[in-house]
């Protein structure tokens, strides 16, 4: 196995952050506006019969590709693990993804069911990608250098992600000044986040070295094709965790606290624009450029949450950023000001990226090597199963009050569910399962 805190290996995973974050910044923070007001347009389309709306679209293909990539991740991670193909898996999936974003540029007027098979690709391809990025970590870093590394993971990835946004801002923002279309303008800024994430994956590529080797094919399936052979025993493989279950218990119950407020975290960050445009009536200025503010911000918010952990554990640290969290959404149903929501895009940003990284990290610290990418697709599913709960709270909460203030305030429950889950967690028990094995 590869040494562990080896820097160039760190520095070669760290990349891979800051390569593919532009896909969800750039492609995902433009794609959306020019897909419902140019692709689909305010009319709507009319697809197999049946007329739709353009952001219900937009709906269904984001609903459509996670729920493929919640289908498929554990299974791909059990493969990988048993072929010891994660770099394999990785480079795979950034390839795909960073093809079928540049394919993207493509997408004009009247595109609708092509752009729509292209992104469901695209977005796959980077939730799938993840599984196995995120699964090298407790194999680069010592359980001692886990919450910083995975920190600087996300550090990398916030700048690079932010820096290939900004240059997609300026081009959209200044199209007259460079002889183009705003319509051209946002293909090249899609299109361009295809390869910034194809191009400094090179680095990924070049430095990340996989650890372990592939597993002989059991008895009896050798005469199997190897793909059926590798599916069946990806889904033995991932029977086999669920019938441990009791073992994981603690494993499992960080689980189902990340779920909750990783729920509330991501319906703060997913529907801040909408709040600050119909709660605070703030511009299209005001609001990306809080987007851009928060986006640099965390960069440093990452670091120092490893910083934290370093001192008081990585499970009070976490604690910590929940409490916080709370305090956003109570801020949140007193803001009246752009000046307040530039406020809350300084605190959003310190501990969005410690919540983050220290969830992986601390998730890390808990799930047996040999299985790393299996247990980090579980980690995937319940990422995607917790993107739906909070929008679902916030959209019924407003339909019933008719206040996106009490809306938003709500979301405490989850941080607060969420923080009581974790600290029941025990971490040396987890540990210990951890110390078992897998198999």
């Amino acid at each position: 196995m590869a040494q562990k805190d080896d820097r160039k290996v760190i520095f070669a995973w760290c990349m891979y952050d800051w390569a593919n974050s532009a896909y969800i910044t750039t492609a995902v923070g433009l794609l959306p506006v020019y897909f419902t007001n140019v692709v689909v347009g305010s009319q709507g389309a009319v697809l197999f019969g049946t007329h739709y709306h353009p952001d219900s679209l937009w709906a269904f293909m984001v609903g459509l590709a996670d729920v493929l990539a919640f289908l498929a991740a554990p299974i791909l991670g059990a493969i990988a693990d048993f072929t010891a193909a994660k770099k394999r898996f990785l480079l795979t999936f950034a390839y795909t993804g960073s093809l079928f974003t540049v394919l993207l540029y493509l997408s004009r007027t009247g595109d609708v069911v092509r752009t729509m098979v292209i992104f469901v690709i695209a977005q796959f391809a980077f939730v799938s990608g993840n599984v196995f990025y995120d699964a090298f970590l407790p194999q680069i870093a010592s359980e001692q250098r886990m919450d910083w590394v995975s920190g600087k993971g996300y550090s990398f990835g916030y700048v690079g992600g932010g820096v290939q946004f900004a240059l997609a801002l300026v081009l959209v923002a200044g199209h007259a000044r460079f002889g183009i279309s705003q319509e051209t303008a946002a293909r090249i800024g899609i299109g361009t986040a295809g390869l910034w994430w194809g191009a400094f994956t090179l680095f990924t590529m070049r430095g990340l070295r996989e650890a372990g080797a592939a597993s002989p094919l059991p008895a009896g399936y050798e005469s199997m094709p190897r793909p059926l052979a590798l599916l069946h025993i990806g889904v033995g493989r991932i029977a086999r965790t669920l019938k441990r279950i009791g073992r994981f218990r603690h494993l499992a119950l960080f689980l189902l606290s990340f779920m909750l407020y990783n729920d509330g975290i991501q319906t703060v960050i997913n529907l801040a624009t909408a709040y600050g445009a119909v709660e605070l009536h703030l511009s299209a200025t005001v609001l990306m450029g809080t987007l851009l503010l928060i986006q640099f911000i965390a960069t440093g918010g990452a670091l120092l949450f490893g910083w934290i952990a370093q001192r008081i554990g990585t499970k009070r640290a976490i604690m910590l950023s929940l409490a916080l969290w709370s305090g956003v959404v109570i801020y949140a149903y007193f803001m009246r000001s752009a000046a307040q929501f530039f406020g809350l895009g300084v605190i959003v940003g310190v501990i969005l990226g410690g919540s983050q990284a220290l969830s992986r990290s601390y998730f890390g610290s808990m799930v047996p090597e040999e299985a790393s990418a299996e247990f980090y697709g579980f980690y995937t599913v319940f990422t995607k199963f917790s993107s739906i709960w909070g929008p679902l709270a916030f959209a019924v909460i407003k339909q019933i009050t008719g206040s996106s203030r009490q809306a938003i305030v709500s979301l405490i429950v989850f941080f607060l569910a969420g923080l009581v889950l974790l600290y029941l967690v025990d971490e040396q028990k987890a540990r210990a399962a951890k110390a078992a094995g897998a198999f």
